[in-house]
């Protein structure tokens, strides 16, 4: 079966992954700014039976693997981003370079299907249809490399996508989804508060922003507590509070940012419109003048019930164990994907039973290696299913 052959040729190339892993992991880029790690990637392919464009809504790297039979299109995705964390894991393979680090697993993301693409090529006679393999740049910054990536125009032809995520607390061996909302969507706004600047001795004379400001932080975080259903989902937080002055100068004005998560559309909307109302009254009552930004980032990731069905139906069929995670809090840019077509995002764990387990985004963050197998094993598994 091909299937069976498919996984023997992962177990064959097990060193080729963790070879591609390790490399990108010592030398990451941030997001948009991963010119090296692209031509990588484009580098990988150049020999393959497949057809590459590099440069596609950014860094983006896209192959197409066309299987000269008539039948659907599949899109896998995988992103290749770091992050600007100092990496502190004393592996010998950790970064080199300075502030920047994969404390994500989009290494492992990129690594194991880079020699997926590369057996599924091998193979594609077997199969029927296009696969499109999605190397995706900028997932952690706003605005996404998906939406840059799907602009081009370049993915209209795909009729739906699945992509994978490594977690470092999910537990080695198992493959986890959800159905529906799967992922929170995310917002972020800035509230500028305009004031009256004065000498500290005399506050009379002006209006204080930074009063204002305080008392507006403390204000917002009534929304969730106050105007939402205890069976909505949602968070607001303020991360950053620039009203840096001098001890005895009265600041004219504050500028505040703050970071919106929700799991529906519905309350999305409505902590943006209390924010804007919040902020509007606080202004009123202090006198002020204020300016409020407020932009969608990553929509909710929705997973679609049909696509999430077929992926365990597929994973099971492999042999590996496979369990409902529940929604997750983090925001995922493939929910861009997902918006535009049918499709399905899933996890595999990355801890080994027993080891301790670093969040991701934490400069500790490590992956046990095993999930790389098992990443592909899982994707091949659909792929199989999808296109017979």
């Amino acid at each position: 079966m091909l299937i069976d052959e498919l996984f023997r040729e992962i177990d064959e190339n097990k060193d080729l992954m963790v070879k591609i892993r390790r490399h990108l992991h010592m030398y990451p880029e941030v997001s948009f700014g991963e010119v090296n790690t692209s031509k990588y990637i484009s580098d990988f392919y150049a020999s393959l039976d497949c057809e590459v464009k590099t440069n596609v809504g950014g860094n983006g790297v896209l192959v197409a693997i066309d299987t000269g039979n008539a039948g659907p299109s599949i899109g896998l995705r995988a992103d290749f981003d770091a992050l600007p964390i100092q990496e502190e894991t004393d592996l010998e393979y950790s970064s080199r370079v300075s502030g920047v680090m994969h404390a994500c697993g989009h290494d492992a993301h990129t690594a194991y299907l880079m020699v997926l693409a590369k057996i599924l090529i091998k193979h594609k006679k077997e199969l029927k249809g296009k696969i499109y393999i999605i190397h995706q740049h900028a997932e952690e910054m706003t605005p996404g490399g998906a939406i840059g990536m799907i602009k081009t125009g370049l993915l209209d032809n795909i009729d739906n996508f699945f992509g994978i995520h490594v977690m470092s607390e999910f537990e080695l061996g198992k493959v986890y989804y959800h159905k529906g909302e799967t992922q929170q969507g995310r917002s972020k706004f800035t509230i500028k508060l305009i004031g009256k600047g004065g000498h500290g001795s005399s506050p009379h004379s002006a209006n204080d922003a930074i009063v204002a400001g305080s008392y507006l932080v403390m204000a917002l975080q009534t929304i969730v507590s106050r105007k939402l259903s205890p069976f909505e989902n949602g968070v607001v937080t303020i991360g950053s509070f620039d009203g840096k002055g001098t001890f005895n100068i009265i600041k004219e004005s504050v500028t505040i940012t703050g970071d919106v998560r929700a799991m529906s559309d519905k309350t999305m909307k409505k902590i943006e419109e209390q924010i804007y109302s919040i902020a509007n009254g606080v202004a009123q009552t202090y006198q002020m003048k204020v300016d409020v930004d407020f932009k969608l980032d990553y929509p909710i990731l929705y997973n679609d019930s049909d696509m999430t069905d077929l992926v365990i139906s597929a994973v099971k069929s492999s042999g590996l164990p496979v369990e409902d995670c529940g929604a997750l809090p983090p925001s995922e840019d493939f929910s861009h994907y997902a918006r535009l077509k049918p499709s399905c995002f899933f996890y595999v764990g990355a801890n080994k039973k027993g080891t301790k387990s670093y969040p991701h985004h934490n400069s500790h963050f490590v992956i046990d290696e095993g999930c790389l197998e098992i990443c592909a094993k899982a994707l091949a598994s659909v792929v199989v299913k999808y296109m017979s």
